[in-house]
């Protein structure tokens, strides 16, 4: 059986890769039916990655396009199956061609869960918020973490150092002065101290909105390509303090609690510290935010700068209101409110304020 003609609406990088992803498809269209003119765009990505929902005899399927070298799709299927493993909900790999960078996936449908919480419904919201934590502990208990990369001190530096060389030197054409990089050294050793302190457990590393799919059953995981062994907080603290929608302190307060109470009655490994006190938790929880906020104001501008990608650039106020916050909180972290002060004073009240 071969399968018809790829949509012209489909583009490719070039004619090679055109030619492999129609010989794989046609290999692998008579199991599942396929139909390649349905193909169409199914959701976009910060990375290399492009997804295509395509029509199949049993419904909607999705197909990865992750070229190589820049994509390696590997990793995707080892976690896809820790994650069915642990009695979660996220896609089944049914095809993979791990040399081109070919995958055919099961479909978790059509809602993200960050165009569902920006409906209004405060009441739904909750709803939806409170299976992701529920979910989220599943994840902490049932996924092994010993085969993942470990989230270590190497990793966190790299992460941060993405901020002051696209956000400092390339969108402002800051340089810093000594004593500035060595107030933002401190900061760097603060936190990465922080992060190290706490249990370690499989981090997803983007539980957000954005990767959360509402279905049944709830949620639909995504993007978790990149899970690895680190803090047990960072999770968590993507999902309250997230890229693309913010909540008020009582609402995340709210959301963090809920979870604190259902880890420590699962018996994940909080430590003494933050076991025993809510504040600790909150405060490891805040430390491990700013580490990945200043990491993802970092590659937002890197997707401008590098990629071409300037839209995520909008959501930098955002972001820096977030490091404000929780700098000016802190009194080790408040020698960095002078550093962000001249990128995000009126970045922020012009475009995002708490």
């Amino acid at each position: 059986m071969t399968v018809s003609a790829l949509p012209a609406s489909i583009s490719w990088p070039d004619l090679g890769r055109q030619a492999a992803f129609q010989t794989w498809l046609n290999a692998i269209a008579p199991r599942h039916g396929l139909d390649a003119a349905t193909l169409a765009p199914a959701s976009t990505d910060a990375s290399f990655r492009r997804y295509l929902r395509i029509q199949a005899a049993s419904g909607c399927l999705i197909v990865m396009d992750a070229p190589p070298p820049h994509e390696d799709v590997r990793p995707f299927v080892d976690v896809a199956g820790l994650i069915q493993g642990a009695g979660l909900h996220g896609p089944q790999v049914l095809e993979c061609d791990a040399e081109h960078g070919f995958l055919l996936l099961s479909d978790l449908g059509q809602l993200p869960y960050l165009e569902a919480l920006r409906g209004g419904d405060r009441a739904r919201a909750d709803a939806l918020m409170r299976d992701a934590v529920q979910a989220l502990v599943q994840w902490q208990l049932r996924v092994p973490a010993a085969g993942l990369p470990a989230y270590d001190e190497a990793l966190l530096a790299r992460e941060l150092a993405l901020f002051p060389e696209w956000c400092v030197q390339r969108e402002f054409g800051i340089q810093w002065t000594v004593a500035q990089t060595a107030t933002w050294q401190q900061t760097c050793r603060l936190l990465t101290g922080s992060a190290l302190a706490q249990p370690t457990l499989a981090v997803h590393r983007d539980w957000m909105p954005r990767n959360l799919m509402v279905c049944e059953p709830n949620p639909g995981i995504l993007d978790f390509q990149d899970a690895a062994r680190g803090p047990i907080t960072y999770d968590m603290a993507s999902l309250l303090r997230d890229a693309f929608i913010s909540w008020d302190e009582e609402q995340e307060l709210d959301w963090a609690v809920r979870y604190w109470q259902q880890a420590r009655a699962a018996g994940l490994p909080l430590g003494d510290a933050m076991e025993a006190d809510f504040g600790e938790f909150w405060r490891a929880l805040e430390w491990m935010g700013l580490q990945r906020h200043l990491k993802v104001i970092g590659i937002f501008c890197r997707l401008k700068h590098r990629d071409g990608k300037a839209k995520y650039a909008a959501d930098l106020p955002r972001f820096f209101a977030y490091a404000n916050k929780v700098a000016l909180r802190y009194g080790p972290l408040r020698p960095l409110l002078a550093l962000l002060e001249p990128m995000s004073g009126q970045r922020v009240q012009a475009g995002y304020t708490f």
